[in-house]
């Protein structure tokens, strides 16, 4: 399902307008593909890290300090699809690397998190962002 994360981003803003913000939404449509992307790119480094030897303990981030520092509003859509197009392949990688390793990731607030857990709510999360994705633009049309 993640693989197909960025055609289906990219069909959905195919000639539409980025910038639109949903009324009960924080962020723009285009500001949701660079929080899945950076989302990816953080779980695939974590799953490799430990897949290759560098232990199973990890954090929590704030994706609404890391949406301000990146300025998610101001990142031009084509970008953040090229972006996230990589961070989809880079994290299906790792999940592969770490399904063979048998890697385990210790969250302190979610306590153990084995790859196929981070992996369906990595999916879950991507999948519910189309959602407020598709949801911003029907309700530009209205």
């Amino acid at each position: 399902m993640v693989e197909a994360v960025p055609g289906r981003y990219a069909a959905l803003l195919d000639g539409r307008d980025a910038a639109l913000r949903h009324p009960d939404l924080a962020w723009t449509a285009g500001a949701y593909v660079c929080h899945v992307t950076d989302n990816l790119r953080i779980w695939a480094e974590r799953l490799m890290a430990a897949a290759l030897g560098g232990g199973g303990d990890i954090t929590g981030y704030d994706d609404g300090l890391l949406a301000r520092a990146r300025v998610y509003d101001r990142v031009p859509v084509a970008g953040a699809l090229w972006s996230l197009r990589h961070a989809a392949a880079t994290w299906v990688e790792a999940v592969e690397r770490a399904m063979e390793a048998g890697v385990v990731l210790r969250h302190p607030d979610r306590g153990e998190q084995r790859t196929a857990d981070v992996a369906a709510t990595n999916a879950h999360d991507a999948y519910h962002h189309e959602w407020d994705i598709r949801r911003t633009l029907e309700a530009a049309l209205s």
